[in-house]
């Protein structure tokens, strides 16, 4: 059976500075969405087990617990990628055509009414978390446009077939050791490690390989 391994981060534990320090991306990295890889590679071995004795009344228990790793393990894999080192001048800014991003600045604005919008909607669907969870800018597919996600924990209150293209994440493990309880700060200073060449890379995918999910007549 195919098990799920933890990606290398695309940069070196420095890279998000002054944004993450060293020792969060360290921990969050190497412990943290560690973790949820073995949570979810355990529980496909307690499913297979489940299964081959036919012991149904865990089933309930170990789905909830497959979908809380392995989305733990999907948001964490987006999240790296979704960043870029400031000190490079790659991360942060506004998505503008100039940089090669049009679509996806063009979708922005269609979907929110501008840039400006987007950003507040977003940043309070994250800071706003309540507990655990994230901020998600999502494609649907069926509509076709750019949506913002609270999502709690890692699964919970997610439109189903929307594929996250920009994740903000909002647990506390994130940025507790260097933003103490103020999480609305560490959402602000995120969108200076924004890297917009990723996202617009995975806007454009979802849009091109999202199967069409409600049958249309004609």
């Amino acid at each position: 059976m195919a098990i799920y391994t933890l990606p290398e981060l695309p940069y070196d534990y420095a890279a998000l500075e002054p944004v993450i320090n060293p020792q969060i991306i360290e921990l969050h990295h190497d412990k943290h969405h560690a973790a949820y890889v073995a949570g979810a590679n355990t529980t496909l071995e307690q499913l297979e087990e489940a299964r081959d004795k036919e012991n149904w009344g865990a089933l309930n228990g170990l789905e909830k617990n497959l979908a809380f790793h392995l989305s733990g393990h999907i948001l964490h894999s987006i999240y790296w990628h979704n960043m870029a080192s400031p000190k490079t001048g790659e991360g942060g800014g506004e998505p503008t055509a100039a940089d090669g991003v049009g679509d996806l600045a063009d979708a922005i604005t269609e979907s929110f009414g501008s840039f400006a919008k987007f950003k507040k909607q977003l940043t309070f669907a994250a800071s706003a978390t309540q507990g655990s969870g994230w901020g998600v800018l999502a494609y649907e597919p069926i509509s076709g446009r750019l949506i913002v996600e609270q999502v709690y924990d890692h699964q919970g209150n997610v439109g189903q077939a929307s594929v996250p293209v920009l994740v903000f994440d909002a647990w506390e493990h994130a940025f507790y050791l260097q933003y103490k309880n103020q999480k609305v700060d560490f959402i602000e200073a995120m969108w200076n490690v924004v890297n917009w060449q990723d996202v617009a890379r995975r806007y454009a995918d979802a849009k091109a390989n999202t199967p069409l999910l409600i049958p249309v007549k004609g």
